[in-house]
């Protein structure tokens, strides 16, 4: 499979939970980031096609950053060996001009 990624990601130790903007719920843990996407381990399967306004909320402020506020296209999800939980992969398609920066400055840090 081709491998269409224009930045590399980056598997992180950091505890960065995701919460929909409107509802609240938690959606899920991240498991590796970039600067266009990341990918989701979630308790709940996710709907692929679906855009979702969210918040990457972080367990440890770094410089400042603790939250980010994004919206991101599910492009896939599949469930998890145990059938419990699911993947999903999500593409940032909306980041304001300072939540880029606050992302930029948390990749650094992994």
């Amino acid at each position: 499979m081709e491998d269409r990624r224009k930045h590399s990601r980056h598997s992180t130790e950091l505890q960065l939970e995701v919460f929909d903007l409107h509802s609240g719920e938690r959606l899920g843990r991240i498991v590796d980031l970039s600067a266009d996407g990341f990918m989701l381990f979630s308790d709940r399967p996710q709907m692929a096609d679906v855009v979702v306004e969210c918040r990457l909320v972080s367990e440890q402020v770094i410089e400042g950053v603790g939250e980010i506020t994004l919206g991101a296209d599910c492009l896939w999800s599949r469930p998890g060996a145990d059938g419990k939980h699911s993947w999903a992969g999500f593409h940032i398609i909306d980041l304001a001009e300072d939540q880029a920066a606050a992302l930029a400055l948390l990749l650094e840090q992994l």
